[in-house]
């Protein structure tokens, strides 16, 4: 689990005012020759390569990292990943990437599954399993945000495709969730549970990504939390080089992973936009990792972006500002990948020179790679399903708006954003 530290193709109307800066952005900012929509599509592709080559064809489990060129052996799936994927399944077949049926049947083995066989504890999952037996993975939690971004991926199945399975099975796997189970008599979600040990004491108690948590539990049907619970957490504001925003200490992707389903554009609630919250948390990220080009000097217009990734030591939460983590002038694809509706010329010039200056050193059969460093030649050999998944979303999401429309057509979605108290901004 990533903890924080604490309907129209692109030929149709823009999904959104920044989108009609496309034909005046800078298309030649790097070596890469193709247009905007060219690369935005080699990205979506190559993504779904991955969700579909490394899943399970029986369980549709998703893997939670593979080797970037793929034949990867390992067998941990993580069902946050297989939440994106689920997205990503009906972003490709909205798009044509893959034959209709074989397509739309994967998602039904993957429903199946989840609601048949995968263990679950009160409706929530293990954070990791084994792919193809469902099995939780050694000793991990229960975990209450990698459940909700599997679900989003299950509610946007559900509205996309036209099958009554899909559907049935989607509305069993939402319904059966207990969300005040996880509240266990407080009013902030704990981060999970786990046999031995019972619920983890880290709770879901300031700005994150945990707004698709409160939100998918106060429209439940089933098993809802109380409208006031979204008054539970708190908003930390920041100031950055005159920026002010809401933002806890922690990575870029905690302003990502929500919008990504949850369409928070032209509206707020008694706190914040937190749309146009987000536009300011990528810019004063990027103005972050500029202010660190004199000891990292590979950071520059062309080039920046840190979120919680792998590095040459391993797996960290990173970035800023504040500085978080051991940075080291690494690069992170999906920190852009993820904001590029939120400042999307400034994202796609980055997104642009690392698949024009670096080449298939950064550039794999999966996309790009989960990071590297300019500085000292280290590539990552792995991409991350999550990684990938959010800038595959929040590049469809740029391009039309698909994802954001279908969730959205969800009556619970849009119900709890009621009930929360948003309203026109």
């Amino acid at each position: 689990m990533r903890l924080s530290a604490a309907g129209l193709l692109a030929a149709a109307m823009p999904a959104f005012g920044i989108h009609e800066r496309r034909a005046t952005a800078n298309q030649n900012s790097a070596a890469y020759r193709g247009t905007h929509e060219q690369l935005l599509d080699d990205i979506q592709r190559a993504t779904f390569d991955f969700f579909w080559n490394e899943a399970s064809p029986t369980t549709g489990q998703v893997k939670d990292r593979a080797l970037a060129n793929g034949n990867d052996l390992r067998k941990m799936s993580s069902v946050a990943a297989t939440g994106f994927g689920l997205t990503g399944l009906c972003i490709a077949d909205y798009r044509g990437y893959g034959k209709s049926a074989e397509i739309r049947e994967r998602v039904r083995k993957t429903l199946r599954f989840v609601v048949n066989q995968m263990p679950h504890e009160h409706g929530f999952f293990y954070h990791f399993i084994d792919m193809e037996t469902g099995k939780r993975w050694e000793k991990c939690e229960v975990s209450s945000i990698d459940s909700s971004l599997l679900l989003c991926g299950v509610l946007t199945a559900r509205q996309y495709f036209a099958d009554q399975e899909i559907q049935d099975s989607a509305t069993k796997i939402y319904e059966r969730v207990d969300w005040p189970w996880m509240l266990n008599g407080e009013s902030t979600f704990s981060m999970g549970w786990t046999p031995e040990s019972g619920f983890l004491k880290a709770r879901w108690e300031h700005y994150c990504e945990l707004m698709m948590i409160y939100l998918l539990a106060i429209g439940s049907p089933a098993h809802p939390v109380s409208p006031g619970t979204w008054n539970a957490w708190t908003r930390p504001k920041i100031t950055y080089q005159g920026i002010d925003y809401i933002s806890g200490n922690d990575p870029l992707f905690t302003h990502q992973y929500s919008q990504a389903w949850y369409d928070f554009r032209n509206k707020r609630d008694a706190y914040a936009n937190y749309f146009e919250n987000s536009v300011k948390a990528t810019k004063a990220h990027k103005l972050f990792c500029l202010s660190l080009h004199d000891k990292f000097p590979g950071y520059g217009e062309d080039l920046w972006g840190i979120s919680a990734s792998d590095y040459v030591g391993g797996y960290t939460a990173w970035g800023g500002p504040p500085p978080q983590g051991p940075i080291d002038g690494s690069i992170v694809p999906c920190a852009t990948g993820g904001s590029l509706p939120f400042l999307f010329d400034d994202c796609i010039r980055v997104l642009r020179t690392i698949r024009g200056h670096y080449g298939q050193k950064a550039w794999t059969r999966y996309g790009f790679v989960d990071a590297f460093n300019p500085l000292t030649g280290w590539y990552d050999s792995d991409v991350l399903g999550i990684d990938l998944g959010i800038t595959m979303l929040m590049a469809e999401n740029y391009r039309t708006g698909f994802v954001w429309e279908t969730f959205m057509k969800n009556a619970e979605a849009r119900s709890a954003m009621q009930k929360a108290g948003f309203r026109p901004a």
